[in-house]
Protein backbone atom coordinates (compact mmCIF):
# COMPACT_ATOMS: atom_id res chain seq x y z
CA UNK A 1 0.00 0.00 0.00
CA UNK A 2 3.09 2.31 0.86
CA UNK A 3 4.71 1.42 -1.72
CA UNK A 4 1.85 2.05 -4.05
CA UNK A 5 1.68 5.83 -2.71
CA UNK A 6 4.93 6.38 -3.56
CA UNK A 7 4.54 5.27 -6.93
CA UNK A 8 1.87 7.69 -7.12
CA UNK A 9 3.55 10.27 -5.91
CA UNK A 10 6.75 9.15 -8.07
CA UNK A 11 4.83 9.50 -11.15
CA UNK A 12 2.76 12.70 -10.17
CA UNK A 13 6.60 14.51 -9.60
CA UNK A 14 7.89 12.73 -13.11
CA UNK A 15 4.63 14.39 -15.09
CA UNK A 16 5.01 17.64 -13.35
CA UNK A 17 8.71 17.93 -14.25
CA UNK A 18 7.74 16.65 -17.86
CA UNK A 19 5.42 19.36 -18.42
CA UNK A 20 7.67 22.10 -16.88
CA UNK A 21 10.44 21.05 -19.88
CA UNK A 22 7.85 20.59 -22.39
CA UNK A 23 6.84 24.19 -21.64
CA UNK A 24 10.73 25.54 -21.57
CA UNK A 25 11.57 23.80 -24.86
CA UNK A 26 8.75 25.89 -26.00
CA UNK A 27 10.34 28.82 -25.19
CA UNK A 28 13.81 28.15 -25.98
CA UNK A 29 13.26 26.46 -29.41
CA UNK A 30 15.09 27.79 -32.15
CA UNK A 31 13.62 29.55 -35.32
CA UNK A 32 13.84 26.44 -37.43
CA UNK A 33 11.81 24.36 -34.79
CA UNK A 34 9.32 26.74 -34.25
CA UNK A 35 9.30 27.03 -38.39
CA UNK A 36 8.81 23.16 -38.28
CA UNK A 37 6.10 23.15 -35.65
CA UNK A 38 4.36 26.03 -37.37
CA UNK A 39 4.22 24.32 -40.80
CA UNK A 40 2.19 21.00 -38.80
CA UNK A 41 -0.11 23.43 -37.56
CA UNK A 42 -0.75 25.35 -41.05
CA UNK A 43 -0.93 21.96 -42.68
CA UNK A 44 -3.34 20.90 -40.02
CA UNK A 45 -5.48 23.84 -40.36
CA UNK A 46 -4.91 24.16 -44.25
CA UNK A 47 -3.88 27.44 -44.22
CA UNK A 48 -2.81 28.02 -47.53
CA UNK A 49 -0.92 31.22 -47.33
CA UNK A 50 0.79 30.40 -44.11
CA UNK A 51 1.60 26.75 -45.66
CA UNK A 52 3.41 28.72 -48.80
CA UNK A 53 5.61 30.80 -46.76
CA UNK A 54 6.30 29.03 -44.42
CA UNK A 55 7.54 25.99 -46.51
CA UNK A 56 9.57 28.37 -48.20
CA UNK A 57 11.40 29.39 -44.77
CA UNK A 58 11.80 25.74 -44.23
CA UNK A 59 13.60 24.88 -47.52
CA UNK A 60 15.84 27.87 -47.44
CA UNK A 61 17.41 26.39 -44.14
CA UNK A 62 17.43 23.22 -45.07
CA UNK A 63 19.52 24.76 -48.54
CA UNK A 64 21.30 26.74 -46.02
CA UNK A 65 22.42 23.49 -43.77
CA UNK A 66 23.26 22.03 -46.85
CA UNK A 67 25.59 24.53 -48.05
CA UNK A 68 27.39 24.69 -44.71
CA UNK A 69 27.64 20.87 -44.50
CA UNK A 70 25.78 17.64 -43.66
CA UNK A 71 25.94 18.04 -39.65
CA UNK A 72 25.89 21.68 -39.20
CA UNK A 73 23.23 23.71 -37.42
CA UNK A 74 22.26 27.29 -38.33
CA UNK A 75 22.68 29.87 -35.93
CA UNK A 76 20.18 32.26 -34.66
CA UNK A 77 21.66 34.92 -36.60
CA UNK A 78 21.86 33.41 -39.86
CA UNK A 79 18.21 32.07 -39.33
CA UNK A 80 17.04 35.53 -38.75
CA UNK A 81 19.32 36.63 -42.02
CA UNK A 82 17.38 34.30 -44.05
CA UNK A 83 14.09 35.35 -42.92
CA UNK A 84 14.86 38.81 -43.70
CA UNK A 85 15.80 38.19 -47.29
CA UNK A 86 12.61 36.10 -47.23
CA UNK A 87 10.62 38.83 -46.75
CA UNK A 88 12.61 40.98 -48.22
CA UNK A 89 12.09 39.48 -51.64
CA UNK A 90 8.55 39.09 -51.27
CA UNK A 91 7.95 43.04 -50.54
CA UNK A 92 9.79 43.60 -53.49
CA UNK A 93 8.10 41.24 -55.89
CA UNK A 94 4.71 42.68 -54.11
CA UNK A 95 6.02 46.29 -55.33
CA UNK A 96 6.75 44.93 -58.82
CA UNK A 97 3.27 42.96 -58.87
CA UNK A 98 1.65 46.37 -58.12
CA UNK A 99 3.06 48.30 -60.97
CA UNK A 100 2.39 45.08 -63.54
CA UNK A 101 -1.53 45.83 -61.91
CA UNK A 102 -1.67 42.04 -60.65
CA UNK A 103 -3.71 42.98 -57.71
CA UNK A 104 -4.06 38.78 -56.81
CA UNK A 105 -0.16 37.52 -56.89
CA UNK A 106 0.47 41.38 -55.18
CA UNK A 107 -1.78 40.23 -52.55
CA UNK A 108 -0.24 36.64 -52.04
CA UNK A 109 3.18 38.34 -52.04
CA UNK A 110 2.11 40.77 -49.04
CA UNK A 111 0.17 38.10 -47.45
CA UNK A 112 3.35 35.92 -46.99
CA UNK A 113 5.92 38.50 -46.16
CA UNK A 114 3.75 39.08 -43.21
CA UNK A 115 3.34 35.64 -42.42
CA UNK A 116 7.11 35.71 -41.93
CA UNK A 117 7.72 38.99 -40.46
CA UNK A 118 6.34 37.38 -37.45
CA UNK A 119 9.57 35.23 -36.96
CA UNK A 120 11.40 38.56 -37.08
CA UNK A 121 12.27 40.77 -33.88
CA UNK A 122 10.19 43.51 -33.25
CA UNK A 123 11.41 46.71 -34.93
CA UNK A 124 12.20 49.88 -33.31
CA UNK A 125 10.79 52.96 -33.28
CA UNK A 126 12.53 55.73 -35.38
CA UNK A 127 12.88 57.89 -31.78
CA UNK A 128 14.66 54.40 -29.98
CA UNK A 129 16.78 53.86 -33.73
CA UNK A 130 17.78 57.34 -33.39
CA UNK A 131 19.18 57.25 -29.49
CA UNK A 132 20.83 53.92 -30.39
CA UNK A 133 22.77 55.29 -32.90
CA UNK A 134 23.33 58.55 -31.07
CA UNK A 135 25.23 56.80 -28.54
CA UNK A 136 27.24 54.57 -30.72
CA UNK A 137 28.35 58.13 -32.17
CA UNK A 138 29.16 59.48 -28.87
CA UNK A 139 30.73 56.21 -28.07
CA UNK A 140 33.02 56.04 -31.58
CA UNK A 141 33.72 60.24 -31.79
CA UNK A 142 32.22 60.09 -34.90
CA UNK A 143 31.92 63.69 -35.97
CA UNK A 144 31.65 63.62 -39.97
CA UNK A 145 30.77 61.34 -42.72
CA UNK A 146 34.09 59.84 -43.20
CA UNK A 147 33.47 57.99 -39.44
CA UNK A 148 30.42 56.68 -41.22
CA UNK A 149 32.53 53.27 -41.65
CA UNK A 150 32.85 53.07 -37.90
CA UNK A 151 29.70 53.79 -36.88
CA UNK A 152 27.83 51.45 -39.29
CA UNK A 153 30.03 48.71 -38.51
CA UNK A 154 28.80 48.59 -34.72
CA UNK A 155 25.64 49.98 -35.68
CA UNK A 156 24.80 46.68 -37.89
CA UNK A 157 25.63 44.44 -35.52
CA UNK A 158 24.20 45.88 -32.45
CA UNK A 159 20.89 46.65 -34.53
CA UNK A 160 20.50 43.19 -36.20
CA UNK A 161 16.93 42.18 -36.36
CA UNK A 162 15.89 45.61 -34.82
CA UNK A 163 16.12 47.76 -37.97
CA UNK A 164 16.64 47.63 -41.91
CA UNK A 165 20.76 48.49 -42.90
CA UNK A 166 19.07 50.98 -45.27
CA UNK A 167 17.32 53.02 -41.89
CA UNK A 168 20.45 52.51 -39.80
CA UNK A 169 22.37 53.85 -42.85
CA UNK A 170 19.89 56.89 -43.45
CA UNK A 171 20.10 57.87 -39.75
CA UNK A 172 23.71 57.87 -39.53
CA UNK A 173 24.25 60.12 -42.72
CA UNK A 174 21.63 62.09 -41.03
CA UNK A 175 23.26 62.32 -37.71
CA UNK A 176 27.04 63.13 -39.35
CA UNK A 177 26.00 65.72 -41.76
Amino acid sequence: MNSDINNSILICIFMFLFTIVQTIKIFIMSLTEKIASDLMAAMKTRDKVSLEAIRAAKTAFVLARSEKGSDSVLTPEEELKIIRKLVKQRRESAIIYKEQNRPDLYEKEVVEADVLEKYLPVKISDEELLKNIKSIIDRTGAKSLSDMGNVMGIATKELAGMADGKEISDKVKQLLS
